[in-house]
């Protein structure tokens, strides 16, 4: 998933190039929202988890490994049900969630998903409440031996879990919680329209002006949105402070020892790993970010940029536009001269109807891939706009479904990876497709105005991920002591973007409030360093594939299929890489600051 910020052009060829754009069909879930099979799967899985509660409430202590091994196998069954109705509504929801009648559908979806998931919360529970000894006799059986890495990443929660009767509690309570929350955000945000130059624009429309190639529009732009979160930002403060405010409720309750450590547990990734990626980027801002946007600054010919200029590109770069089918023929060429089968998957997606690149009203902005449930297949949502960056972000999100795909075969409880390993796939596919079209770019100048968009699509990635966690982490810690009025924020999230884009940068008043706008905050707190994360193990997972290390292309599809099976050591272990080494992350930034090295030598 990534929040992606493309160039726009004009009016009429957005219209022109929606028109050759692609859809998703969702039939492939259900037909529609009032359709029978979503009746007949509720009240299956409704009647599944009451019989599912009532057949091994207390009772799995006293199972043989066989039967615990059958259990398991039903809950996926059921949670699968649920899954592939909660992966509909959120689809519809992310294709229009100002329509108030699929508003109310993934409402509704929402609470009948956490009603009938409320009998299978025991399970988990009492699973994590055997003893070891006794759990280990019981992996004793193949049957049951299957399931060991979902019960192994199951356990890492043994710690912070709570009483049957307050773990069901916070479940049943999420729905007026922070999903409510969650969904008042993305609601807001999709009705939200910017003027700008006399057009009143959706936000995402709004911010690919600030990569228009006019400072003027990119002025504009940068100051409507400042103004119009600025209206909203009472609104968003409330939004930010009472979530963060919950979840130091529930971390207290949980004995997390600080706000992150939930999320790291979740993506099965210790404290001291994270800390040594984000010590690693932070020192390395001036040798980075730093230097690159003094650069720029000069390729622009000013002596200060503004928060519009960030994105801005080059004057010598007239990006034109590349039609989908161009766009397609890149990514797919790219991923086939690395891994035919790769290609192949990737194919699919385009073959059938599983991508959404429309620009649309009330369409969620960014990008996404979806895996929705193994008996299903993935969907793509981006907002295509035909320029350089975008293609980067069809490979990204198609790498995405293509790990998806493969990882499906572990089945539902054990296809997903953490956010750190997630990030995988997606940033390898980008620097595959980069790393062909610059291959094969004859012209200089364009390869210049390529290694640039790479390198600034790599700080977005690293050290404004980075900084995003940084900024959450000092609001979330300054929370504790009580709440945070809006101009605060908008000076944590100043301090840490002064700190991270170096003093070639002069903010203006109106850019703090643009913390307001990042989903990741409100969807998924401390979610963003694990791009920082995918783009580092990338670029060293691709210094090993440019070595000739043998076999790499079958390991690396091998480490694609294993989905959760596998903790970052054993997938990194056959390519000689260790993320607990300090000096991993270095071989990662060493590649970003490798390509600033070119950009300098050419002036």
């Amino acid at each position: 998933m990534r929040q992606a910020v493309s160039p726009v052009f004009s009016a009429n060829a957005a219209a022109a190039a929606d028109a050759d754009l692609p859809a998703w069909d969702l039939s492939d879930l259900y037909p529609g929202p009032g359709s029978a099979g979503v009746t007949a799967d509720f009240a299956a899985a409704e009647a599944a988890a009451t019989a599912f509660e009532a057949a091994h409430t207390g009772k799995l202590a006293g199972l043989s490994g066989a039967a615990l091994a059958a259990a398991i196998r039903e809950y996926e069954r059921i949670d699968e049900i649920l899954g592939r109705i909660a992966s509909y509504a959120q689809l519809l929801f992310a294709g229009d969630s100002t329509d108030a009648t699929i508003g109310q559908f993934y409402q509704t979806v929402t609470e009948w998903v956490t009603t009938i998931s409320s009998h299978l919360l025991f399970f988990t529970l009492e699973l994590n409440r055997l003893d070891d000894a006794a759990l280990e006799a019981k992996l004793a059986n193949p049957a049951l031996a299957h399931w060991r890495p979902w019960l192994r990443d199951l356990r890492v929660f043994r710690p912070h879990q709570l009483s049957d009767e307050l773990e069901k509690l916070l479940h049943e309570k999420e729905v007026t919680g922070h999903s409510a929350w969650s969904r008042l955000f993305d609601e807001t945000i999709a009705g939200m329209r910017v003027p700008v130059a006399g057009e009143d624009l959706t936000v995402s429309a709004a911010l690919n002006k600030l990569s228009d190639h006019d400072r003027t529009v990119r002025e504009a732009a940068g100051k409507a949105i400042g103004a119009a979160f600025g209206k909203n930002t009472k609104l968003f403060a409330l939004i930010t402070n009472t979530l963060a405010k919950d979840k130091e409720i529930t971390d207290t309750w949980r004995h997390y020892p600080r706000p992150a450590s939930a999320r790291n547990r979740a993506n099965m990734v210790e404290d001291e790993v994270v800390d040594a990626l984000v010590s690693a980027v932070t020192a390395d801002f001036p040798r980075l970010s730093h230097r690159y946007y003094k650069m720029k600054a000069k390729w622009l010919g000013l002596k200060r940029l503004q928060h519009w200029d960030r994105n801005a590109p080059l004057p010598e770069d007239d990006d034109k536009l590349i039609p989908w089918d161009a766009a397609r023929t890149r990514v797919l060429d790219a991923y086939g001269a690395f891994s035919p089968e790769l290609a192949s998957i990737g194919q699919r997606f385009f073959e059938a109807p599983w991508i959404d690149a429309k620009l649309s009203p009330g369409k969620s902005g960014g990008a996404f891939a979806h895996p929705t449930v193994p008996s299903a297949h993935p969907y793509l949502l981006l907002n295509y706009h035909g320029r350089s960056r975008d293609v980067m972000t069809l490979a990204h999100e198609l790498g995405h479904g293509v790990h998806q795909v493969l990882a499906g075969a572990q089945g539902y409880l054990m296809s997903g990876t953490p956010l750190t390993l997630a990030e995988t796939a997606s940033v390898f596919g980008e620097m595959l497709t980069f790393r062909a079209m610059l291959d094969a770019e004859p012209d200089q100048r364009r390869r210049r105005i390529m290694l640039a968009a790479k390198v600034e699509d790599m700080l977005n990635t690293v050290v404004r991920q980075t900084a995003f966690y940084l900024f959450e982490t000092r609001l979330h810690d300054e929370r504790r002591s009580g709440e945070i009025m809006a101009d605060r924020i908008g000076a944590i999230w100043r301090g840490i973007q002064t700190e991270s884009l170096g003093p070639v940068f002069e903010f203006t008043p109106e850019y703090d409030v643009f913390w307001a706008y990042i989903p990741h905050f409100i969807h998924t707190p401390f979610y963003v360093y694990a791009y920082a994360f995918g783009d580092c193990l990338v670029n060293a997972l691709y210094a090993v594939f440019q070595s000739g290390h043998p076999g790499f292309q079958a390991k690396y599809l091998d480490m694609l299929r294993a989905g959760g099976t596998k903790r970052h050591k054993e997938l990194l272990a056959p390519f000689g890489l260790d993320a607990s080494d300090p000096a991993f992350w270095r071989k990662g930034l060493d590649v970003i600051s490798g390509f600033i090295d070119e950009l300098e030598k050419e002036g």
